[in-house]
């Protein structure tokens, strides 16, 4: 109840968008008190309330401990890491979970009960690890196999059972009749040729949905960075990719912690409420996500700030919101939430966040890799950086922004446009002074012998020479 009534108050104190300040956060604990329960409370409490019933009945009827919660949720950041999407690790296998599951055990031949076996899980979570440390080379793979991220899973498993696959393609393959296999793969026994897919669309090579955790890309970007004596700077830069990617896991970082520090300002909500709200943001604004791989910034822009028109709230509540949301979304490794949170920073006037949206397009995390669309956005964060004459995100870093400029005019083919223009060098003002001219000399003492101007004709006046002029000037005026 206590959510339904500041959404009420939220939403009758706040009936039209209006500018939004940057430093919104300054403006004290009544704002950031009021932001749950006014967008989440709003538009997005329907979906909300679906995920709440969905996990108490689960959760509830389970009674599981805290191991088997975190072996679950394990389970599903695998699941999520080879495309077979459950959402939001929770670490309760609800319906989501049990449908990915489902398609893994197809992918490999087993029936599709959406209840893993010992060995199933086995084989996921080891894979998991294996791909995850395998790192670019991991994704190597993948490219070359048919079947993306999900025939990996194809041909580590007949490796373990040994099986050496033909070339670099990987058929379904029948289950083998001689090759031993560990005890849980009796079920495996039944016939399984490639097994029937399942009705419905088409998938081809994983829908390139079958990216690695961002989680994971930015624990091995630090690695790599540390290994190679520190990240990407102006004059080292050699890859533009490379660069922007280091850049997006500091921001990524810095987000996390300013939304953690904003959502310990909201009274009487806990952690656990706040993120379960925000899981909502995904749902809420799917077109405009989905619209952000498929069409330009300008126009996705458009698409936003009518959605954040839509739900009546006041910008700053808004921005609140979604800074909140976007730390839930990268530590929870929820890309729907922070692209979601990101757009609508970007479209409410915080022009920095531009750059988030750039990252999500050039590295494709919770969007298509598109270098081409991500430029604008680069392109928004660069202007609004220049304009405000400060560093966003990073204020110790004072080139940051010259990096993530000359990376972003790189990818996009613009590299001779990347440099700032030069500034003029400041230099002290010198004039030179000459001896008055004889003229001068003699109208000046009859200058200042009066007080009052002397009865000159405007000819006369004009035809003096500057300095005896000034007098006659000052009064005319």
């Amino acid at each position: 109840m206590i959510f339904k009534r500041i959404a009420v108050a939220g939403t009758a104190a706040s009936l039209a968008l209006s500018p939004v300040s940057p430093a919104f956060a300054d403006a004290g604990d009544a704002i950031v008190g009021g932001v749950i329960g006014g967008l989440i409370g709003g538009a997005i409490v329907n979906e909300n309330n679906k995920k709440k019933r969905t996990v108490v009945r689960s959760s509830t009827s389970s009674g599981m401990t805290s191991a088997q919660r975190s072996a679950n949720r394990e389970t599903q950041v695998a699941l999520n890491y080879f495309g077979y999407p459950v959402g939001t690790p929770d670490g309760v296998l609800g319906r989501n979970s049990r449908g990915a599951i489902s398609q893994y055990q197809m992918t490999l031949g087993y029936p599709a009960t959406g209840q893993l076996t010992e060995y199933e899980r086995s084989h996921l979570i080891g894979s998991y690890h294996r791909a995850v440390a395998g790192g670019a080379m991991t994704l190597q793979q993948a490219a070359a196999n048919p079947m993306g991220m999900r025939g990996l899973l194809v041909t580590w498993r007949d490796e373990a059972m040994g099986i050496v696959p033909q070339g670099q393609t990987v058929a379904m393959p029948a289950a083998p009749e001689t090759a031993p296999a560990p005890e849980p793969t009796v079920e495996a026994a039944a016939p399984a040729p490639a097994a029937p897919a399942a009705p419905g669309l088409p998938t081809f090579l994983g829908a390139g949905a079958a990216e690695a955790s961002l989680a994971s890309h930015c624990n091995r970007v630090g690695l790599m960075a540390t290994t190679a004596g520190g990240y990407t700077t102006v004059a080292t830069m050699t890859d533009p990719m490379t660069a922007l990617g280091e850049q997006f896991c500091l921001v990524r970082a810095f987000t996390i912690a300013e939304g953690e520090e904003l959502a310990a300002r909201v009274p009487g909500v806990t952690p656990d409420e706040i993120r379960g709200q925000c899981a909502g943001f995904g749902p809420a604004m799917q077109a405009q996500v989905a619209a952000l791989s498929l069409e330009p910034a300008e126009k996705v822009i458009g698409e936003v700030r009518g959605f954040a028109l839509s739900t009546g709230m006041a910008p700053a509540q808004l921005a609140a919101t979604a800074k909140i949301c976007l730390s839930v979304g990268y530590s929870e490794d929820d890309m729907d939430v922070a692209v979601a949170s990101g757009l609508l920073l970007a479209a409410l006037g915080e022009g920095a966040y531009g750059e988030l949206v750039g990252h999500h397009l050039s590295q494709g995390f919770g969007a298509a890799r598109r270098a081409d669309l991500a430029f604008d956005w680069y392109d928004m964060a660069l202007k609004a950086a220049d304009q405000s004459g400060s560093v966003p995100f990073a204020p110790g870093q004072p080139e940051r922004m010259q990096l993530v400029r000359k990376a972003a005019y790189t990818i996009a083919g613009r590299g001779d446009q990347a440099a700032l223009p030069e500034a003029a060098p400041a230099t002290l003002p010198s004039f030179g002074v000459t001896e008055a001219p004889q003229e001068m000399a003699e109208a000046a003492p009859a200058v200042a012998a009066t007080t009052t101007p002397v009865a000159l004709t405007a000819e006369q006046v004009d035809a003096l020479p500057l300095a005896a002029r000034l007098p006659f000037l000052l009064f005319r005026n």
